[in-house]
């Protein structure tokens, strides 16, 4: 199973695989057709609330990716998890963030989540 991350704004490449949109809100300055996203799955990304809290900087990424977890428990977002783990399954799956650090984000959750 393969499951990276990326930043959105990179240009595509061929080893992507499905790509996969896991922020909540569209990238800032990026066209659709740029993105060439293929699924975009926003009830698993972090809420509206975690987001904020954690971009405000009161606390630290282990609280966040243990609060994020305990988001990813519910039944709409579980079941995305295991489609996208099916999708993996069956070739590469690249995430798709805007965060500058994807390696600090919920993104990298998810890889953990999703291997």
């Amino acid at each position: 199973m393969s499951v990276r991350i990326r930043r959105v704004y990179e240009s595509p490449e061929p080893e992507d695989g499905v790509r996969v949109l896991v922020d909540r809100l569209w990238p800032r300055g990026l066209s659709k057709d740029a993105a060439r996203v293929d699924e975009w799955p926003k009830a698993m990304t972090p809420s509206t609330e975690l987001r904020r809290w954690y971009h405000a900087g009161e606390g630290s990424y282990e609280e966040f990716a243990h609060r994020y977890e305990a988001e990813l428990a519910a039944p709409e977002a579980t079941e995305l998890l295991t489609h996208v783990r099916e999708l993996a399954t069956k070739g590469p799956v690249t995430l798709l963030t805007a965060a500058k650090t994807p390696e600090e984000s919920h993104a990298a959750v998810l890889v953990q989540l999703l291997g």
